[in-house]
């Protein structure tokens, strides 16, 4: 008998083995037509419970069933499998734990925390100190002088929540661009533990924007945009997850940014799910109004582990912005990663005695320890956060343009810097070179949107071809850039993506290259030597940007090499079974009808050397215009003539003199900004002080403001702060209305300080005050009704109570009218129960008070103990299932009682 025993056992822990590498959760993607109805209707019929839709994908829903095993090695089996055969569900997929990592050099020394001001340390913002080795900026300096500071732009961290009270980012906290996935609430607060471990969230956000001014900690690049956070990295991260993490509120958010990936190892070929890839694709089809969302990622930590950023899925998509980073003396930090689909740079970390980043951390601290590409995707979230304020109207791949149109190779230290035959300085460490704020402010104000995107595919032959160890294959693909299909045609490239079917013993021995038409070669994969998957590339996707600007047309060639870094069976040889070239850009050239200044032009503006600004008061672009005095003319002069040459020697005037006996009077044909015509008088007289035109001398006689004022037109006078129910208009210089739900407004009329009576304050939003039984919905914008069992609730499930109705009663978050078997009901509060002791199958309260008991188990002076007999058996045996936590389980229990400690 122990020997069936033992085998049963070893048999249980090797199949446990066996299926560690996935982790399958209690969540189900499903994609059901017919709307939500008929998704809470399947949902309900197998057991599920439907949490809504996923982020913007249409008739996709989040499942959970309560009874599924949390976290499982095994794929769930039971009556709610049946889902999967309902005609009714178009597709199905159970949620797998995926590994994501947060994108910061791990080997950081121990972070010193400081509480005074550290704007003298932001090295990478100004290099005023004479000990800097900064030797090129990354012109955010430049960029606030010209005024654009973030104004009205919302930015989204997705990561390990943010510190929403934090002193440098409550300011500019925007809730309505947070939410908690891992909590499933609106409280992106991280948890707190004794290490910090989710730290990364609230220093990424204060790279962007934490507040100028405040006397604490830092300022951020865009330092007075919206800032939001997704908790989304503290628990399981799954497809869903992922989907509605970058699906939330599209049209809301400008700019998502993102410093985790799969795991930086050298040896993980990783990427979006099937719902994360459609939430890109919606994103920058619809996001923004349809200007398409715009995804910022970090570029990848695994430069020490000999990783390649285009076996990560995420930062290799045309639809992110893949950002680098350098140190500051511009040479390679140690963490970097090479690929081909790195656009920009900025910088960041690199050796122990290299300065780091300094920003907002836990507890309303600072540090100057944040370190990794981690770092490069805010900076860069910042910088287009600028670049939006200077045009809202650019679209997610212009943004795209504008950093390759004005990123600099500067002192960036790379060995391949190559040009293009677009003219173009690329590197696959760089890009396209380190950020430059002020170019893209400036470029933005007078974009023109680039032409409409075109896709072009052509597939290989199906011919399946050896890849022979220590050779170079070739393959050649020869396009017209699908000119013969108009809707689909590519002149001039963006994105090169080269999608690959292909088998091999040891991925990680391979190298592949593309050389365009033009001859400009992209290296899409390094050899990496901690890659000894024998899985290949099943239609893996390769990207790269070093085309940029070339001409589509022409032959494309695919290299792939292979060459062992092990010993390997010589008969076993890759073998390339299918390669897609798809060309991504536009059918006309982007920038021909763009009045754009020249890279020269731009470079010149970008080198002046200029005083630092007041912070918070953004600096005029141009001079004001000079006041027009006058032309001198003898035609000015009245019947009664002149006596002199000039204009002040008239003895009257034709139209309007300007000044006094005093100073002396002048004959002008129009009066000069600051007064207004008497016509009888044919004087020029002065304004109210402040008026820029007016028609008279009051003060409410106002017609246009001096600068620094704004044109109340209720009461058509100047002020210098708009009153209550208005907000200033920089662009007009005007005061405009609030909308009628704000008291106060900051900026635009829906961005509310103070709300009307009958309307509360949700981040800049008001929204109605809900009466208990209703909560309000953020999606639909109103509010909706709480489950029958809640008073007062968060959401509409059946565990989003906050409070229970009347005759319920709370039980594990939920509102219930009785105890369910193994809980009483607490007497010390009306909403609380309790489960009872282990083994209970009901009981009257704590301890020692069951009534019933489980199957398996007799009741003994209200305790419940098992009813097997105790046949203790061998102590190795029984250590052996001790070991393995096995002493739950029945059969085991009853050999190994008294080990496993029950009484029997």
């Amino acid at each position: 008998m122990h020997l069936f025993v033992v085998f049963m056992l070893s048999t249980f822990v090797v199949c446990e083995t066996l299926s560690s590498r996935s982790v399958f959760t209690n969540h189900w993607a499903v994609r059901i037509i017919g709307g939500p109805k008929e998704a809470d209707k399947l949902a309900s019929k197998y057991g599920f419970t439907n949490l809504g839709q996923i982020g913007g994908l249409e008739d996709h829903y989040h499942f959970h069933h309560s009874r599924v095993v949390r976290r499982s090695t095994f794929a769930a089996r039971g009556a709610h499998s049946f889902i999967h055969m309902d005609p009714k569900v178009g597709w199905i997929q159970q949620q797998i734990v995926k590994s994501r990592v947060k994108r910061y050099a791990r080997s950081d020394p121990d972070f010193i925390y400081f509480n005074d001001p550290k704007w003298s340390k932001l090295w990478y913002i100004h290099s005023g100190d004479k000990t800097s080795q900064c030797r090129s900026e990354m012109n955010i300096l430049a960029a606030w002088q010209r005024g654009y500071t973030g104004r009205n732009v919302v930015v989204t961290i997705l990561d390990d929540g943010i510190e929403r009270n934090h002193p440098d980012l409550a300011q500019n906290y925007d809730q309505l661009a947070s939410y908690d996935f891992n909590g499933n609430d609106h409280d992106p607060t991280p948890r707190y533990d004794s290490s910090n471990e989710n730290k990364h969230g609230t220093r990424c956000a204060g790279e962007v924007a934490a507040v100028a001014n405040n006397s604490h900690c830092v300022v951020g690049i865009a330092y007075n945009a919206r800032i939001g956070g997704i908790r989304m990295l503290d628990g399981d991260v799954t497809d869903v997850v992922e989907a509605k993490s970058l699906g939330i509120r599209p049209d809301y958010i400008d700019i998502y940014s993102a410093s985790w990936g799969p795991d930086d190892d050298g040896k993980t070929v990783d990427g979006p799910g099937p719902l994360a890839k459609q939430a890109f694709e919606v994103g920058i089809k619809k996001g923004r109004k349809g200007l398409g969302s715009i995804f910022v990622w970090a570029s990848g930590n695994g430069g020490r582990q000999g990783d390649h950023c285009s076996c990560d899925g995420y930062t290799n998509s045309i639809y992110t912005i893949s950002v680098s980073s350098s140190t500051e003396n511009g040479n390679k930090p140690w963490y970097l990663e090479v690929c081909s689909s790195t656009l920009a740079t900025t910088y960041s970390s690199g050796e122990f005695y290299d300065r780091k980043i300094v920003t907002t951390d836990l507890r309303q601290r600072c540090t100057d320890g944040h370190t990794g590409t981690s770092v490069s995707a805010p900076m860069v979230a910042g910088v287009i956060a600028l670049t939006l304020e200077a045009n809202r109207l650019i679209t997610w791949r212009d943004v795209q343009h504008l950093l390759v149109k004005t990123s600099r190779p500067v002192h960036l230290q790379a060995n391949d810097w190559k040009t293009n035959a677009a003219g173009h300085k690329v590197s696959h460490l760089f890009g396209f070179g380190l950020v430059d704020a002020e170019a893209m402010v400036i470029e933005a104000k007078k974009w023109r949107s680039v032409p409409p995107h075109h896709t072009c595919t052509k597939i290989s032959d199906c011919k399946t071809t050896y890849i022979r160890p220590e050779q170079t294959l070739n393959a050649t693909i020869s396009s017209t850039g699908c000119s013969e299909q108009p809707e689909h045609h590519v002149a001039f490239l963006e994105h090169v993506v080269v999608r690959v079917f292909i088998d091999h013993p040891r991925r990680g021995d391979l190298e592949i290259s593309l050389v365009s038409p033009a001859g400009t070669r992209s290296q899409l994969l390094l050899k990496r030597l901690f890659d000894n998957s024998n899985e290949g590339f099943k239609n893996w996707e390769f990207m790269t940007v070093h085309c940029w600007g070339e001409r589509a047309e022409g032959t494309w060639t695919l290299e792939i090499s292979d060459s062992p870094s092990q010993l390997r069976n010589p008969e076993v040889l890759g073998k390339m079974k299918e390669w897609t070239l798809i060309l991504y850009g536009t059918a006309e050239h982007p920038y021909q009808s763009h009045g754009s200044h020249s890279r020269s032009h731009m470079l010149e503006v970008s080198s002046v050397q200029s005083t630092e600004p007041t912070l918070g008061i953004p600096q005029p672009e141009e001079q004001e215009e000079e006041e027009y005095n006058g032309a001198p003319s003898q035609l000015c002069c009245g019947d009664q003539g002149c006596d002199g040459p000039h204009a002040e020697h008239c003895l009257n005037c034709v139209n309007f003199s300007l000044g006094s006996l005093k100073s002396g009077r002048t004959c002008i044909s129009h009066c000069p900004l600051g007064y207004f015509e008497d016509v009888e008088a044919r004087r020029c007289r002065r304004c109210h002080r402040g008026c820029e035109r007016c028609v008279g001398h009051s003060p409410h006689n106002c017609r246009s403001c001096r600068r620094g004022l704004f044109f109340y037109a209720l009461e058509s006078s100047c002020v210098a702060a708009c009153p209550s129910g208005y907000f200033p208009d920089d662009a007009q210089r005007h005061c405009l209305q609030c909308h009628e739900k704000c008291r106060h407004c900051l900026h635009e009329s829906d961005r509310c300080t103070a709300c009307s009576e009958g309307f509360s304050l949700a981040g800049m939003t008001c929204v109605p005050e809900c009466v208990n039984g209703t909560f309000f919905n953020l999606e639909e914008m109103k509010c909706s009704p709480c489950h029958m069992s809640c008073s007062t609730c968060t959401g509409p499930g059946m565990k989003e109570c906050i409070h229970c109705a009347q005759d319920f009663l709370l039980q594990e978050w939920r509102c219930v009218r009785k105890c369910a078997a193994g809980y009483y009901e607490c007497e010390k509060t009306e909403f609380l129960k309790r489960i009872c002791e282990e083994n209970c199958g009901n009981c009257q309260g704590p301890g020692a008070s069951c009534t019933q008991c489980r199957n398996g188990y007799n009741l003994v002076d209200g305790t419940c103990i098992v009813s097997a007999t105790c046949n203790n058996a061998d102590e190795v045996f029984c250590e052996m299932v001790k070991f393995n936590r096995l002493c739950e389980k029945k059969l085991f229990r009853q050999f190994c009682c008294r080990t496993c400690r029950l009484a029997g």
